[in-house]
């Protein structure tokens, strides 16, 4: 995979990934939307769906990771480390511009923003924040859920006949033919059922550094703070989970 290849498919992948994401946040979340307070099932369908959207679309190109956390798994398996940068670098990219794109989707519900009586918080239709503030606590959540992500995608491609596959000697594709990008899609609705009610379910530096930045600078009225104090939770713990994954694919697999 060429290195243009790699950026376009991960900025592309991950942009669609959290305007989908980010998108149902939003349908949730503002006034004057058809899916107002429609709820957590919902919003966890959302991001599932925007991980099969998104990962198909970027699988041909870049393999498709659209997450920090499973490149770094992928590097730790496959001992390739040279293209990590390149990939985490187009994620970032890929994820702010979703979120600018998600924005533009609910431009009018944002603008309706500035009317006291529809303010909303709007922080978390961009990235997570904890139920419970407790960095120890959040930081293992976010660790632990991220494991539930990377370590089965790894593991998927010892299963036969279901389509997942890494490139041999590449920390690239780990998606194949069939119904590979479906399966981790579902996961994902299991991990936000399952683990998100702690923290939200970042399991992506990407999918919550790249929105918040957007937050930060875009012209959302009555937005409120990004909490940076709080953002590297979601970057830290999810990179701790990857790595964490691919250490224990190589020891028991």
């Amino acid at each position: 995979m060429s290195n243009a290849d790699i950026f376009l498919g991960e900025v592309i992948g991950t942009a669609i990934l959290i305007l989908f994401g980010a998108g149902v946040c939003a349908a949730v979340t503002l006034n004057h939307s058809k899916a107002r307070a429609s709820g957590w099932i919902v919003i966890a369908f959302g991001w599932g769906f925007g991980v099969l959207a998104g990962a198909y679309t970027a699988a041909p190109l870049s393999g498709g990771h659209l997450n920090p956390a499973v490149t770094v798994g992928i590097a730790v398996d496959t001992g390739e480390w040279g293209k990590v940068p390149l990939y985490v670098l187009s994620q970032l990219v890929g994820a702010l511009l979703g979120a600018v794109l998600a924005w533009l989707a609910y431009h009018a519900q944002f603008r309706a923003n500035a009317d006291p009586a529809n303010a909303r918080p709007t922080l978390g239709i961009f990235s997570t924040a904890p139920e419970i503030r407790s960095p120890a606590a959040n930081l293992v959540t976010e660790t632990i859920a991220t494991v539930g992500l990377v370590l089965p995608i790894l593991a998927f491609g010892r299963n036969a006949g279901i389509g997942i596959g890494q490139v041999p000697g590449e920390a690239a594709g780990i998606y194949g033919s069939g119904i590979s990008v479906l399966l981790v899609s579902l996961l994902v609705v299991g991990i936000g059922l399952s683990l998100g009610g702690p923290t939200g379910y970042a399991i992506n530096p990407a999918r919550d550094l790249g929105p918040r930045l957007a937050h930060s600078v875009l012209p959302i009225p009555n937005k409120g703070t990004s909490d940076w104090g709080y953002a590297w939770v979601p970057v830290v713990g999810p990179l701790i989970g990857g790595l964490l994954s691919g250490l224990i694919f190589d020891i028991v697999f």
